[in-house]
């Protein structure tokens, strides 16, 4: 009995020293540089808005804040690299939400290995878009249930989104069950040829951010016919959602997240959020989050693990559901 009550002595300090050690860890974050990744090219949303609470933190925290864009497999290269990171809060993924759409529609032979909720430990969700049902001005529609009448008469039009597996494409197909009606989804390569088709008036309807094709609807080339959202965006206050105008279960909605290694320390990651919150209630940061179309979130981590759990809980069903697969 002696020598086992000894041994668990033994392990009980183990676990104390690395109690301590853990502690200590955190209490002294960050002593070094944090490198945010993020998955898709510079110049892009995610690397805007990385850009920007970077910059903050690095303020705020003493530290430099390194953003990486590693792109490719619709954002998992860069999502793979952050999950195989020491769990330190040193290396943070900033993602969009359709890292949570990707492992679903992916082609199951796509080389990336990694469960988008069970490697990561969430931090906070920074802020959220919109996105939005657009017509070219020819088509003669104003709003959904006008468009609706049209897709009766002339079933099969086409509809352009930067790929297929996007929530662009998504969002349409949600939008054909609701409605009762037919469209024809045309793929193209990224969003900006597909928003150039549709400007062109080659295609006529598409989905997009609604910092994409904003000043496209104040100037008249193109007209917002709804926002696929649960409720209206303060961005665009005066337009109604899909739900309101009578098509119920279309919302796709377009946020991002901040993710750690799964097994940071939960005192870094409270640090984190804490100092993310912070960055995200100065002004010049909610104004400079409007001008991309963009307004702040925030929240705890449990937020945004319940956010991430609810949305890729949905996106599996409803590509189970209409059998969509990434190009």
């Amino acid at each position: 009995m002696i020598p086992v009550f000894r041994a668990f002595l033994l392990a009980l300090g183990g676990l104390s020293a690395s109690a301590s050690v853990v502690h200590a860890q955190s209490a002294d974050f960050p002593s070094k540089p944090i490198t945010i990744v993020v998955g898709y090219p510079a110049g892009g949303g995610p690397d805007i808005g990385a850009r920007m609470l970077g910059e903050k933190l690095a303020a705020r925290m003493g530290q430099p804040v390194i953003v990486e864009n590693r792109p490719g497999v619709s954002g998992m290269i860069g999502a793979s690299s952050v999950a195989r990171a020491p769990a330190d809060g040193y290396t943070l993924l900033f993602a969009p939400n359709t890292f949570l759409i990707a492992p679903h529609v992916l082609p199951k032979g796509t080389n990336v290995r990694l469960d988008v909720l069970e490697d990561f430990t969430p931090v906070v969700a920074p802020s959220k878009g919109a996105m939005v049902l657009v017509a070219h001005p020819s088509l003669g529609v104003r709003n959904a249930k006008e468009l609706v009448a049209l897709l009766k008469k002339q079933p099969g039009l086409a509809y352009a989104t930067p790929g297929s597996g996007s929530p662009m494409h998504i969002a349409g197909e949600l939008f054909k069950k609701s409605a009762g009606v037919d469209m024809l989804h045309v793929p193209y390569k990224g969003v900006a040829p597909a928003i150039a088709d549709v400007l062109g008036g080659h295609v006529k309807i598409t989905y997009a951010s609604i910092g994409v094709v904003a000043q496209h609807v104040a100037a008249g080339r193109l007209v917002a016919l709804g926002m696929a959202e649960k409720e209206r965006s303060p961005l665009m206050p005066e337009l109604p959602t899909l739900a309101e105008q009578g098509y119920p279960n279309t919302a796709t909605g377009a946020w991002y997240g901040v993710f750690a290694p799964k097994g940071t320390p939960p005192a870094v990651v409270e640090k984190l959020n804490s100092e993310f919150n912070a960055a995200l209630r100065l002004p010049d940061v909610a104004a400079k989050l409007k001008q991309q179309w963009e307004v702040p979130l925030g929240g705890s981590p449990e937020d945004l693990a319940r956010m991430a759990r609810a949305e890729y809980d949905n996106y599996g069903k409803i590509v189970k559901e209409f059998n969509i697969s990434a190009d």
